[in-house]
C-alpha cells in the first residue's frame, strides 16, 4: 500500500536508542546500522555531493518502508535532505546503509536542518517553484480541485542529482505561491521508481474509489517495475493509495497524460510508446480508468506527452487539438477520443535553452476558461541544496498568424500579485547614447514594452549583464546564443520578459515566441539597460514591474 501523512506531528522529545542488551544495532554500533525508537518528525540526513553513493533503508515491523541511495557524508555535508519520518510515531526503526557508513551524525528532529536559509539561499528562485531540497524534473499530475492548483513533480528528495525517483507534491491557491506538502508517491520498492504521469478528478467516482465526502483524485503514474499504475487520494490529493490492480497498462513506454473526453463520456489517455524500433504515443480509453483499450498511435515524439484542445482566436466553435512530447514542439489536430488526425507539420514550441516535459492543468472550471502550462525548467544550481525549478505558469492559446495557426505563451495574470514598483514610459526616443533605465537595479523583474526600432540596427535590453537583442536586419531575437524569428507587426516589437535569479522568460510578439533563458548572472551587476545600437528608435510603451519574492 502507498500511503504518505500530511499531518505534523510536534513532539518535544528526540529519538532515543534502545536500552543496552537490545538486538543488533543500538547507538553504540554506529557504523552501517542504527536502530531508533521514532518520536520527531524528521531524520536530517547530510549530503556530500561527489561522495560514494550508498544504499540506505529503514525498516520498520519488519517491512522495508524507505529504500533509496545517497551520498551519505563522512565529514562536513554540502547541505541536508530530511526524510519525513512522521508517519512511523512510535515505532522502532532500524536504519542500514551499504556500504557501512557512520550514522552518528544522522540527526532527528522537528525541523529541516537549514530551514532558517529556506527559500533565501543565494540562486533560489524567487517566484519560480524549486524543491526545498534536492532535485526535481518534469511537472506531473497538475489538476485543480476546490481552489488549489496541484503541482506534483519528479524528486529525488535525497540529492542534489537525478535519481530516486519519487512525486513531490506542492499547492497553490493563486499559481504564484507554493506550499510545499509531503511526498505523495514513494517508490513501493527499491529500483520500481515512480515516473511521470498525470492526475484527474474522478467527480463522478467512474472508478469506485470514493470513501468519503471528497472528490477522487487519481494519479496515472509510470511504475517503472510494473507499468502505467493508478494510485488515489480521498483527502484532496494529500495521501494517495496504490490501486491493487496495477498496472492498467503494460508496454514499452511511460509518462500517461489522462483527461476526460467529454463528447464520448470516456477518458482518455496519451502515454509514450517504444515498437518496432520507433518512438511515439498511443492513445488509449477507459469509461473507469481501470480498464483500459487501445486505440491508435503516432510517430515522431519522445517522452513525456501532452494532448489538449484549444480555441482558434477564441472562438469556442473553432477548436484544434495540440499534440506535443517533452521538447513542446507541437502537431495542430483532430482528436475523436481515440485518434488523433493531424492537421500541420511538427511546428517550433521554444526557442529557449531550458524547457522541457511540460503539462497543462487537468480539471480548471469553465468559467476561468484557460489552458495553463508548467514545463521543467532545466537550471543547474551548483552550491546549493536543491536543483532545477519550475518554469513560470504560462496560459497558451491558438492564434491564427500570417504563417498559419499557431500556439501562443503568456505569463499567466497573476504575476502582477507580486508587483512592488512600477515605472513607465510612453512615446520616447531612443539613442545610441541614452539608457532610461539607468538607475533601476535588481534581480527580480517583469518587463513589458512595445517599439519602434526606426533606424536602430538593433534593439537590446541588458538585464543583470544578460543581453537580450533584438537584430532588426535579419528581424531576429536572441539571448545566450539562442536565436527565434521575429518580425514587426504594425511596424513595432513587443516584448514581455520575466527576470528572477536563475531565469529569463522572453516573450516575443505577445507570446508568437516563447524563449525560456536558464542562466546565472554574474555577481555585482545589477543595472538595467535598454539600449540603440547604429540609430534611433521608439519606445511605443515600456512599463518595468520590480517584483517582491514569492515566498515573502
Amino acid at each position: 500500500m502507498l500511503r504518505v501523512t500530511g499531518l505534523l506531528i510536534v513532539l518535544t522529545a528526540s529519538w532515543q536508542p534502545l536500552p543496552a542488551g537490545a538486538s543488533a544495532g543500538s547507538t553504540q554500533e554506529t557504523v552501517g546500522v542504527r536502530q531508533l525508537v521514532v518520536q520527531n518528525k524528521y531524520l536530517n540526513l547530510p549530503v556530500k555531493n561527489g561522495a560514494a553513493k550508498r544504499q540506505m533503508s529503514m525498516v520498520v515491523d519488519g517491512q522495508t518502508v524507505r529504500e533509496f541511495t545517497i551520498e551519505l557524508a563522512d565529514g562536513t555535508p554540502d547541505f541536508w535532505v530530511f526524510l519525513d519520518v512522521s508517519l512511523f510515531q512510535g515505532k522502532t526503526a532500524t536504519l542500514r546503509v551499504e556500504p557501512p557508513a557512520r550514522l552518528e551524525a544522522v540527526q532527528p528532529s522537528d525541523r529541516i536542518e537549514g530551514a532558517g536559509d529556506l527559500y533565501r539561499e543565494k540562486h533560489r528562485p524567487q517566484f519560480h517553484f524549486s524543491s526545498r531540497r534536492g532535485w526535481n524534473n518534469d511537472s506531473n499530475g497538475l489538476v485543480f480541485y476546490k481552489g488549489e492548483y496541484h503541482l506534483y513533480y519528479q524528486h529525488n528528495p535525497y540529492g542534489w542529482s537525478w535519481g530516486n525517483m519519487h512525486w513531490g507534491h506542492a499547492v497553490s491557491t493563486d499559481l504564484v505561491h507554493w506550499t510545499e506538502l509531503p511526498m505523495a508517491l514513494y517508490p513501493q520498492k527499491f529500483g520500481d521508481w515512480c515516473y511521470s504521469g498525470s492526475a484527474v478528478v474522478d467527480s463522478n467516482n467512474t472508478a469506485g474509489f470514493k470513501t468519503g465526502v471528497e472528490d477522487v483524485i487519481v494519479a496515472a503514474y509510470t511504475s517503472t517495475g510494473r507499468g502505467e499504475c493508478l494510485a488515489y487520494s480521498n483527502d484532496r490529493g494529500r495521501t494517495f493509495t496504490d490501486y491493487p490492480g496495477n498496472p492498467v497498462v503494460t508496454h514499452k513506454g511511460r509518462d500517461p497524460k489522462v483527461f476526460w473526453y467529454g463528447p464520448g463520456r470516456h477518458w482518455a489517455m496519451a502515454v509514450y510508446d517504444e515498437r518496432d524500433k520507433s518512438r511515439g504515443i498511443s492513445f488509449y480509453s477507459s469509461t473507469n480508468l481501470k480498464d483500459w483499450q487501445f486505440g491508435s498511435r503516432i510517430d515522431g515524439f519522445y517522452e513525456c506527452p501532452e494532448l489538449f484542445e484549444l480555441a482558434v482566436d477564441g472562438d469556442r466553435d473553432n477548436r484544434k487539438w495540440i499534440v506535443h512530447a517533452a521538447d513542446g514542439d507541437y502537431v495542430i489536430g483532430r482528436f475523436d477520443g481515440k485518434t488523433f488526425t493531424p492537421e500541420s507539420a511538427k511546428l517550433r514550441w521554444s526557442y529557449g535553452n531550458c524547457f522541457y516535459a511540460s503539462q497543462t492543468f487537468n480539471g480548471l472550471p469553465p468559467e476561468d476558461g484557460r489552458r495553463i502550462q508548467i514545463a521543467w525548467g532545466r537550471i543547474p544550481t551548483p552550491g546549493m541544496p536543491f536543483n532545477q525549478c519550475m518554469l513560470f505558469p504560462c496560459e497558451l492559446t491558438l492564434r491564427t498568424t500570417e504563417e498559419g495557426t499557431r500556439m501562443f505563451a503568456a505569463p499567466v495574470r497573476e504575476i502582477a500579485t507580486l508587483h512592488e514598483q512600477t515605472q513607465r514610459w510612453t512615446d520616447e526616443v531612443l539613442t545610441p547614447d541614452s539608457n532610461p533605465l539607468a538607475g533601476i537595479r535588481g534581480d527580480l523583474f517583469h518587463i513589458q514594452g512595445q517599439f519602434e526600432i526606426s533606424r536602430a540596427r538593433s534593439l537590446q535590453l541588458v538585464i543583470p549583464g544578460v543581453p537580450i537583442t533584438y537584430d532588426a536586419t535579419k528581424q531576429e531575437l536572441s539571448c545566450q546564443g539562442k536565436t527565434a524569428p521575429l518580425k514587426p507587426a504594425d511596424g513595432t516589437i513587443a516584448l514581455e520578459v520575466l527576470v528572477d535569479r536563475t531565469s529569463l522568460e522572453i516573450f516575443g510578439n505577445r507570446g508568437r515566441v516563447y524563449m525560456p533563458i536558464g542562466v546565472i548572472p554574474a555577481d555585482g551587476d545589477q543595472c538595467l539597460r535598454l539600449l540603440a545600437e547604429g540609430g534611433t528608435a521608439r519606445i511605443r510603451s515600456l512599463e518595468v514591474h520590480q517584483l517582491r519574492s514569492a515566498w515573502r
